[in-house]
Order: C-alpha cells, then structure tokens, then sequence
C-alpha cells in the first residue's frame, strides 16, 4: 500500500515514527518549509526524521497548492495521512488517494470538533478525552471515524503538555494496526452522529490573559489549559507593562493566610510566588518567562 504523510509539528514526528516501527513507512512526507515554522507552536522540523528512514520529504506552503497536487498524482498514493496540518485540504487534493485521506483529531468525534481542542477540553473541566483517526470530506471533523480512543482524564490536574503527551501516545497506539487492517481490504468507515456534535472556537494568544478577579479554580484552569507546548497564559507586570507568562501554578495551600488585592503577589519565596484571586485564594506560580523576570511583593498583576 502506498501512503503520504502530510504535517509538520509533533503529532506528524509520533505518526511518522509509528509507521516507520511498524513497517508502514511512507512513501512521502509532505512538510512546511522551515522559514514558516512560525504557523506552529509545536513545529517540528522533519527532514531527519524522515531522511534517517529513508523517506522522500516534499516541503511546500499549501497542500491544495498546484505543486503539491501535481507532486501526488505522480506519486498515485493508495492513502494519504494528514496529520498536524492546519491547512484545508480541498476535493482535487482528497480525489487523489485511491482510498482516500485520514486525518487525526485530539477527540472523540462528533465531540469538540474544530480549533484548539486541548485547551477546551480543560478548560471545559472534562472528565475523559478521546482521539480520533478519521476520512477527511467536505466538513471540518466531519468524516467517518476510522479508529477512535476515549480515555479518563484529572479536571483537577491535566495540563496542556500531559494532555498532548496522552494524544500522541493514542495516535501511536492506534496507526500501526489501522493500517494493517486497511491494507488488508478492511476499511473502516462508521459515520459520526453530527446530533451530538459540538464544535470549539478558535483561540488566540490573547485570549491566554488573565482576569484576576476571577476565582482561583478558574485561573488555574486558564493556565494549566494554554501552557506549554502553547503560548501560555499570562499577565501584565511593572510600570512597563511587561507580559510574564506563567507557565506552572497551582493552589497556594497557604493562601487562605493572605489578605490583599486580586490580582497582588502575596508572598515570594525560592519556589515561586503566590498571586491574589478574585475569590480571596492564591494561586502559586512556580514557572514563569521570561525567566529572569522577579516579582515584588505587593506588586499588582494587570
């Protein structure tokens, strides 16, 4: 069977070392350039991966582009696997594969389908999570599904870079047995229930600030949903209103002793320091950029 690998951040570098294990090796891993790596927090540059397995790697800026389609109808693929690529990939690119395209989606379709699914899911204080392998159409996220995992998650405790940590592992668990079984003629193909689906908006880097008269539980949801490998939550510091992202906090144990302003640093020590919430908790931080950055006690955030 005849496959293209198309993505560039590192749910593509998980795939790719999936295939590559199982001997499901790609003929082609189509990539970005590396100059446009700036369209992904989690970029990965794939050209030694892909060189060490002897991968033909194609770079390109658009996969509806007409190089990139001339490129795969050369190729003439059986499938085409999409994964971590943000881009649309419209009719003449899904009509090349004689089977078609599977995409990759951190949830259990028809659930939280469209843009930054991690961080909604915690934000959304969720109790499990999914991933799903699917066949790209016309929709976004709306294809059959493929294969698909639900595992638990901690509301209380699940952090951006765990949850994403736990997808790859799912894509990784999944990929190599999908494809056996596709190429042995046995394509799966179970069409969503679009009743049931919802669909998570699109977040920006601005949308990581924090409003610190909102209560404790809330702020470190924010933070523990946008941080690494994501911009990260932040706020504002100095006369200079200088942004620090905050990229580890949690419950301050002691923070019932303080009494000050939402949004104050009560109190510093070697591990961090610890910032009023709008319910009269204090959320300790104990990571931060930039790193040589240091609070002042009493200091307000804005």
């Amino acid at each position: 069977m005849k496959t293209v690998l198309v993505g560039a951040v590192d749910s593509t570098r998980a795939a790719l070392d999936a295939m590559v294990a199982s001997d499901h090796a790609p003929d082609l891993l189509v990539t970005l350039p590396s100059e446009l790596s700036r369209r992904h927090s989690d970029f990965v540059d794939l050209a030694g991966p892909a060189d060490a397995a002897g991968v033909a790697l194609f770079r390109t800026e658009r996969s509806d582009g007409p190089e990139t389609l001339a490129r795969l109808r050369a190729l003439a693929p059986d499938l085409v696997l999409v994964i971590g690529w943000s881009q649309i990939c419209g009719a003449e690119f899904r009509d090349i594969p004689r089977l078609g395209c599977l995409g990759f989606h951190p949830s259990a379709l028809p659930r939280l389908r469209g843009r930054a699914v991690i961080p909604w899911t915690i934000l959304l204080g969720e109790q499990q999570a999914g991933a799903s392998l699917f066949w790209l159409d016309a929709g976004t996220d709306t294809g059959d599904i493929a294969a698909q995992e639900i595992f638990a998650i901690d509301p209380a405790a699940e952090t951006a870079r765990s949850l994403y940590d736990r997808q790859l592992a799912a894509l990784t668990k999944m990929l190599p047995p999908l494809l056996d079984r596709i190429g042995s003629g046995d394509v799966p193909r179970q069409p969503q229930d679009h009743a049931q689906a919802t669909i998570c908006a699109r977040r920006r880097p601005a949308d990581g600030r924090i409003d610190w008269h909102r209560p404790l539980a809330e702020i470190d949801r924010l933070v523990r949903a946008v941080g690494p490998p994501y911009p990260g939550a932040f706020a504002t510091a100095g006369t200079d209103a200088q942004a620090i992202q905050l990229l580890a906090a949690g419950p301050d144990p002691d923070g019932h002793r303080f009494i000050g302003l939402p949004g104050q640093v009560q109190a510093i020590d070697e591990d961090g320091f610890s910032v009023m919430c709008g319910d009269g908790a204090c959320l300790k931080v104990g990571a931060w950029a930039p790193s040589d950055w240091r609070p002042k006690l009493h200091e307000t955030f804005s």
